[in-house]
């Protein structure tokens, strides 16, 4: 693996999932592939499962890690050609190549505007970011993809399952901020491949690009979607159609302990933070059948297999 940005980066799924479960059982065994290796994270959004995670990843690995908040008064300059007589002082070209000096691979995580979707699935602050550094990058985050949560999603799936071809809910839930997509579009594009019966449930209007859901089922019937379903993995996202509008608040989307007796004894999934009693009710985050701190505690050993991968390529 050269960089981390997509599932198109890895060669073989099941592999890397049992490298994390390696990570898993003895996560110091590897302490000494990343000596004298440095990880430099730019968060040009506020993170705390995946800054943390990431970071104690690169640590049990042995690399040092640096960590900047790029978005508080850093202004980069994206546009080629740009004549930069305002705001951005600095220029992607000359910053991604310098930092490539002070790191082994660069972590970057970035926010879509949620307001120019075609601006906004360019990708643009981590393809620059890819086009001019000269070490491996892995993204933290991006305007559409979160691959290193998709990772431990298809992980912790793994690790839960009771059948060999478990049923897998994405459910839509109701939520008072616009929210990207980032985290369904990834979640779909990995869970395609990884061995499951995958359907989607949303209302009406909430359907997610076709480069991503095209193929997957989608049922706009909540109720029923759930009937045997094995995992439920709740979350929310604006609209891809009407781009980054909310165009629907209804509480009853919300997952609550009835819902969860439709499923076959499912168990709760979602990336965190969670909005209680919004996204889903206490009786459901709080129960047995919720992995939703176990599923953030794999956020280390996703990230650990995907540091590990880089630094053997790199060997």
């Amino acid at each position: 693996m050269k960089s981390f940005t997509s599932f198109s980066d890895i060669a073989d799924l099941s592999s890397l999932v049992q490298d994390a479960l390696a990570c898993k059982k003895a996560p110091l065994s590897f302490s000494s592939l990343g000596q004298h290796k440095t990880l430099v994270m730019l968060f040009f959004n506020p993170s705390l499962r995946t800054r943390l995670s990431t970071e104690k990843a690169a640590l049990n690995l042995g690399m040092q890690v640096i960590s900047m908040n790029a978005d508080q008064g850093w202004n980069l300059e994206f546009e080629d050609g740009a004549i930069m007589n305002a705001g951005s002082a600095e220029h992607v070209r000359e910053a991604a190549a310098v930092i490539s000096q002070y790191a082994d691979v660069i972590g970057i995580r970035t926010f879509p505007s949620l307001k120019d979707r075609d601006k906004d699935y360019a990708d643009q602050v981590l393809n620059s970011f890819l086009r001019y550094a000269r070490v491996p990058v892995i993204s933290l985050e991006s305007a559409i993809r979160h691959p290193l949560q998709s990772l431990t999603d298809v992980l912790t799936v793994e690790e839960y399952k009771k059948t060999s071809r478990p049923k897998v809910v994405l459910t839509w839930a109701p939520h008072p901020r616009a929210l990207p997509q980032a985290v369904p579009n990834s979640f779909v594009e990995w869970m395609r491949h990884a061995g499951v019966d995958l359907l989607i449930t949303h209302p009406q209007g909430y359907e997610l690009a076709p480069e991503f859901a095209a193929g997957i089922p989608v049922e706009y019937d909540q109720n029923k979607a759930l009937e045997g379903a094995d995992f439920v993995y709740a979350k929310n996202w604006s609209s891809y159609l009407q781009y980054g509008q909310i165009l629907n608040q209804d509480p009853d989307w919300q997952i609550t302990r009835q819902k969860m007796e439709r499923t076959n004894d499912a168990r709760f999934m979602h990336c965190l933070p969670v909005r209680r009693n919004v996204i889903v009710e206490d009786a459901v985050l709080d129960s047995a059948s919720s992995v939703v701190i176990e599923q953030a505690g794999n956020r280390t050993y996703a990230a650990m297999a995907v540091l590990k991968s880089i630094l053997t390529n790199a060997l």
